[in-house]
């Protein structure tokens, strides 16, 4: 809105506003924007939150220290979501189809999130939407923004094909191209794409939201993230770059470097209220919101296999609990870990929660340096 204001409309009278057309001028805005938000309005919304008694239940089959945490205002991700949606209609080229695409992915996890918390908090107890309801509110809301994929596809402004790290010709395309030809066969022929974005997605936003168990990691560790994705989208958008580096070149992709640049600034002033010891968790709304920004903006620049790398520490903590699950199945109640996720593991072994926060946001930031690094050796 303010970029449409202040450049198409008056940078002719006021040629200073000629700077607001500037990627970079925007992404600084924008990320400026989100954090004033958070910080500002956080404090107003821990005050609501906890008259409402909007607060956390803690599991008993958890680790003992965080009993005290029983009844910590929850649901602040709701600050999260909207201080990355306003600055992003303020700064962002709302023409641009990619943007709305982003904030759909976003509004959609983060709804599933809110009606996941709202539940529990209304239940009275750690119950909210069964396993199998939010999976498939996920699935729909993935699938939806496959569609819209398709169609940016049918336009030529959307590529299926996707980048895979170190290997620099090499760009499978999930949309099988002969079956496309014949009348029967033409449906099966989306199923790799579909499955392939649902995938990602879906498994984007759960591992965001298993690794938010302890004050400011998953928070901390979406700053880290998010500022990679800011990285990458820049480079996906600029023309000599993208060649130089030998990536897919999508200009389109420009403006979601506004909608990662909110991201950080959000989760960044989010942090200062949610960090140990936390007054306020995100909760679901927020975690499931993030990890399906954060998966929705992979797949549109086509960088969903480095996703992986960039969230190594919340690939790493899901590991852990599908390994800790199938260990316990499969070899008649036997456990890998003390406690999984990971993180409350280390917490088990004696390591006090900030020091385990404070590392993983190392392992994090080691893993987002090294995707990156990823761009150049291929």
């Amino acid at each position: 809105m303010l970029y449409w204001l202040l450049w198409q409309q008056l940078h002719v009278y006021v040629p200073a506003f000629r700077v607001f057309n500037y990627i970079t001028t925007r992404v600084a805005l924008a990320s400026l924007t989100a954090l004033a938000m958070s910080l500002l309005f956080g404090p107003s919304l821990i005050r609501k939150l906890r008259e409402m008694a909007f607060g956390q239940h803690i599991r008993e089959d958890g680790p003992q220290s965080h009993q005290k945490k029983a009844g910590t205002p929850t649901m602040g991700g709701l600050l999260i979501v909207i201080s990355i949606i306003v600055p992003t209609l303020l700064w962002a080229d709302l023409t641009n189809q990619f943007i709305w695409i982003a904030l759909l992915g976003l509004v959609g996890f983060g709804l599933i999130g809110f009606i996941d918390d709202y539940s529990k908090i209304a239940r009275k107890r750690n119950l909210g939407m069964t396993a199998k309801q939010k999976l498939l509110g996920q699935a729909i809301c993935a699938m939806v923004v496959g569609f819209l994929l398709l169609l940016l596809h049918a336009n030529q402004t959307y590529s299926t094909a996707i980048n895979v790290p170190f290997l620099k010709q090499f760009h499978p395309d999930l949309l099988i191209e002969p079956w496309t030809k014949n009348f029967w066969t033409y449906p099966l022929a989306f199923i790799p794409f579909y499955v392939f974005i649902v995938f990602m997605m879906v498994g984007s936003s759960n591992m965001v939201n298993l690794t938010d168990g302890l004050d400011g990691l998953a928070s901390g560790l979406m700053v880290i993230a998010s500022g990679a994705m800011t990285a990458l989208t820049y480079v996906t958008s600029h023309r000599e770059l993208a060649l130089y580096l030998g990536l897919a070149h999508l200009p389109n992709s420009q403006e979601l470097t506004i909608f990662c640049a909110a991201m950080v600034g959000s989760t960044l002033g989010f942090l200062w209220y949610n960090s140990h010891p936390a007054e306020v968790f995100m909760g679901d709304v927020g975690s499931l919101a993030l990890g399906g920004g954060l998966g929705v903006v992979a797949v549109l620049i086509k960088q969903e296999i480095l996703l992986i790398f960039i969230g190594g520490v919340f690939v790493v903590e899901t590991l852990s609990v599908i390994l800790q699950v199938a260990s316990y199945r499969l070899r008649g109640g036997k456990r890998i870990f003390k406690m999984a996720p990971l993180h409350h593991h280390f917490e088990a072994l004696g390591w006090p929660e900030s020091k385990v926060i404070l590392r993983f946001w190392i392992a994090g930031l080691v893993m987002a340096l090294f995707a990156l690094t990823t761009l150049k050796l291929r």
